[in-house]
């Protein structure tokens, strides 16, 4: 990554590997919150001099340790500070709301130095759509700036007639301090002495101020709060280091994502850009996170539902039932300008809620919580049937209604990404591949559950509705050319003739034919299709492919994680294994071990995954992508209904060992051990503790 980037909640820090925002940088640097930059300028320096680079971490999400020096300061023949005599150590965290950051200033010369320390804050307040590039509009402006003693305060009144404030503080006399931002501070150090400046910086809307805590404290609880992450997550320790650290690495990258709207965590989909209720994009990451904490996709579906579609208006692409695609908290969106209050053009958020609180009752068999949400459940069915389903053809297709909105509207929502063999970009109504698969899977999950509370007609309904769906589905997506799935019908229903990754995500639904489901398989780990890093999103004989698109020829970990549940689902392992095989690989390649949103699709014999330029790193759906390792290696697939837990367990080709602690499942944890010893196909289970209440089958 070139950037660094904190968060904690809905405030995060983006910033170079300095630690600084330069002046109207491109990248988009910045504090914000709320979609707002509070901070768009942060630069230090030593007597007006830009700091050296020594090194610069980020790994462990929350807290951010940045190492830097003086350079060489010499005037007409005099010495004004030897280079490397200063070591500036800056270490930032956020808390409750609020930035830490230390700056300790050692010096290392061996004779006294003085030097002019100096910080300087700019806020522009802006819209992360305006930062961003993707629109202009009507704002507000700026109120003036406050100086005192150890602060400084920028006010802003927006459009949307909301008070937004930056106040910074800090905890040494300053020697100077200007309307620009700059304050400055003359510091002298005896050899190997050490001055620390501590700062905070708080976002105010309103007028609400965020509690600023001792920093000691602040960080001490903010250390806690991620050991009781760890205490609450499934534990993993294999013979194979790479996996373990992904693993952890994405267990680590979850946490950092959680946000909580009032109605329990959830992932937002990812930073910098993302950080905010992604409806597929939270709910796919809390179905991946489904076999390390469970408790996320309670907090997920409690948030998509509060945000379910209630009207019908054509600016947010709204129908009741539906489930958000976005929202967004910012100027452009409190003025209506930008229709993410929320946005609701999505076509397939709507059956993934439904397929994740099945899920979820199966993983926890918390019945009770589907009988809260009932409500929800019946509306968003009652949306596929009325809305998702328009022209009562069986199939879910999508039709952007707002002048603002998105035109694709699935998970590929890039405007290139649904495109005939002859190069034409197919024209909507458009019917999706994935999202029948996802409604298939939503009723017939849902089916045994609702007959097993006593809602007999709904079950027999929903059952009948697949089979028809079921039939449909091979009549019209089935390519006999290319023995593949189409990605798509198109308004005028025909084929979208292009070989694709979207069907591997029919594979989880079992809405595929046996032998269908077989051909899909093994064309997702072809040349055309399986660059040696992954499963691209598009085939390389497909008229679009394109390597370095963001959708027709790149690899998204996360679709390959949809993928690979299917495979594991199906018993096809060995396909399974080598697309794991592949991903780990590439992770090896990035820093921090840490899968990106997306990478390019070009083969592995270039050496490396070559990086997408402007992929979100952490990504939600990203991470989880380990997790779902996990459960295909332990062939897991927890049955509530039925108080079991299906194993089939394969390790990886350079593992033996894989242990699992403190599994979630039913009212307890499962722990237990595989192993396999040298030369033996299949490995052993060990049940190290099982007070699921499920049986265990394997």
């Amino acid at each position: 990554m070139d950037y660094r980037v904190i968060k904690e909640n809905d405030l995060f820090l983006m910033t170079d590997k300095n630690g600084d925002i330069p002046m109207e940088n491109p990248s988009g640097f910045g504090l914000y919150t709320k979609d707002t930059r509070f901070i768009s300028r942060m630069e230090i320096a030593i007597n007006g001099m830009k700091p050296l680079l020594l090194s610069s971490s980020a790994d462990e999400n929350y807290i951010a340790v940045l190492r830097l020096t003086n350079p060489h300061m010499e005037k007409d023949g005099e010495l004004i500070l030897w280079r490397e005599s200063v070591e500036i150590t800056r270490k930032r965290f956020i808390y409750k709301g609020g930035l830490y950051e230390s700056v300790r200033l050692t010096n290392f010369y061996p004779k006294d130095v003085k030097f002019n320390f100096s910080v300087l804050f700019e806020s522009d307040f802006a819209d992360m759509f305006q930062v961003r590039g993707f629109q202009n509009g009507m704002v507000g402006k700026k109120t003036g700036v406050s100086i005192q003693s150890r602060s400084l305060s920028i006010g802003y009144l927006g459009a949307d007639q909301i008070q937004r404030e930056t106040r910074i503080k800090w905890d040494s006399d300053e020697s100077a301090i200007s309307e620009d931002g700059s304050i400055h501070f003359d510091i002298s150090l005896a050899s190997r002495q050490y001055k620390e400046i501590s700062f905070f910086i708080a976002p105010v809307i309103n007028g609400e101020v965020p509690v600023e805590y001792d920093p000691e404290q602040a960080l001490k609880l903010l250390e806690d709060s991620y050991a009781d992450w760890n205490e609450s997550s499934t534990a993993v320790n294999s013979d194979s280091e790479l996996f373990n650290q992904l693993y952890d690495r994405g267990v680590q990258d979850l946490r950092v994502l959680l946000t909580d709207l009032g109605y329990g965590h959830f992932p937002v989909a990812g930073l910098p850009w993302y950080a905010v209720p992604f409806g597929r994009d939270s709910l796919i990451a809390a179905l991946q996170m489904l076999s390390m904490n469970p408790q996320a996709a309670r907090g997920t579906l409690l948030t998509m539902a509060a945000y379910q579609g209630r009207n019908h208006d054509e600016w947010r692409d709204e129908t009741p039932g539906k489930i958000m695609h976005e929202i967004r908290y910012g100027e452009l969106a409190n003025t209506n300008q930008i229709p993410f209050t929320p946005y609701y053009g999505t076509i397939d958020a709507t059956p993934l809620f439904l397929i994740l609180a099945a899920e979820y009752y199966h993983w926890t068999d918390d019945i009770g919580f589907i009988e809260q949400l009932m409500p929800h459940l019946i509306q968003a069915l009652s949306w596929i049937d009325q809305f998702g389903d328009m022209d009562e053809d069986s199939f879910v297709e999508y039709f952007q209604t707002s002048s603002k909105g998105i035109a694709n509207q699935g998970w590929k929502d890039s405007g290139d990404s649904v495109v005939h063999a002859n190069g034409d970009y197919a024209k909507a109504p458009i019917a999706l591949v994935e999202v029948q698969g996802y409604v298939y899977q939503a009723k017939t999950r849902l089916a045994p559950i609702f007959r097993s509370m006593g809602k007999m007609d709904l079950a027999d309904k929903l059952e009948v509705q697949a089979r028809n769906l079921q039939i449909r589905f091979e009549q019209s997506f089935w390519m006999e050319d290319e023995n593949y799935y189409a990605i798509a019908l198109d308004r005028d229903k025909r084929q979208v003739h292009s070989v694709t990754s979207n069907p591997g995500h029919v594979l989880m639904s079992g809405i595929a034919a046996s032998d269908r489901a077989k051909a899909v398989a093994e064309r997702l780990i072809a040349s055309d299709m399986f660059s040696g890093y992954g499963i691209r999103t598009m085939s390389m004989d497909s008229a679009g492919y394109n390597p370095m698109s963001y959708h027709d020829g790149s690899v998204w970990p996360h679709d390959n994680s949809l993928s690979l549940l299917g495979l594991s689902r199906l018993g096809f392992v060995d396909e399974a294994i080598t697309i794991i095989e592949g991903l780990m690989r590439a992770a090896s390649k990035f820093e921090y071990g840490r899968l990106p949103e997306l990478f390019c699709g070009y083969e592995d014999n270039v050496g490396y995954p070559v990086p997408y330029p402007v992929a979100c790193s952490p990504q939600a759906w990203a991470a989880g992508t380990p997790l779902v390792f996990l459960q295909v290696l332990l062939g897991i697939e927890p049955d509530a209904l039925g108080k079991r837990i299906y194993l089939r367990p394969t390790l990886l080709p350079q593992m033996n060992e894989l242990q699992v602690s403190h599994l979630r499942v039913g009212k307890g944890a499962l722990s237990l051990r595989i192993q396999r010893n040298n030369g033996e196909e299949l490995p052993k289970v060990e049940v190290l503790s099982n007070t699921t209440g499920f049986e265990l089958q394997y």
